[in-house]
């Protein structure tokens, strides 16, 4: 993953297909809520409900870390981190 550039963005009505896919994939409901995603390419790889950090991640990928960024950025959004982290780690962890 070091390499891989990605976005994280909010949700919009076209990633529709691609939040259903995910939940496919991580056999999870889809989430109702406003959702940021991570996006690498073209495909989306994970997402998270801002209100409640509910994720859903493609399992066959490595999307953990995607996870906590989205988390970290839901929890921004939400009021309950300020100031800047100390070191979010996005460096692929050891086996």
């Amino acid at each position: 993953m070091t390499d891989t550039s990605f976005t994280i963005r909010r949700a919009s009505a076209a990633d529709t297909t691609g939040i259903f896919r995910l939940a496919a994939l991580d056999s999870a409901s889809p989430p109702t809520g406003e959702l940021l995603v991570a996006e690498v390419g073209d495909e989306l790889w994970a997402a998270v409900e801002i209100d409640s950090g509910a994720a859903i991640a493609d399992p066959f990928r490595p999307s953990g870390e995607f996870v906590e960024l989205l988390r970290f950025r839901a929890a921004r959004l939400r009021g309950e981190l300020t100031g800047s982290p100390r070191r979010l780690r996005l460096l692929p962890r050891a086996a």
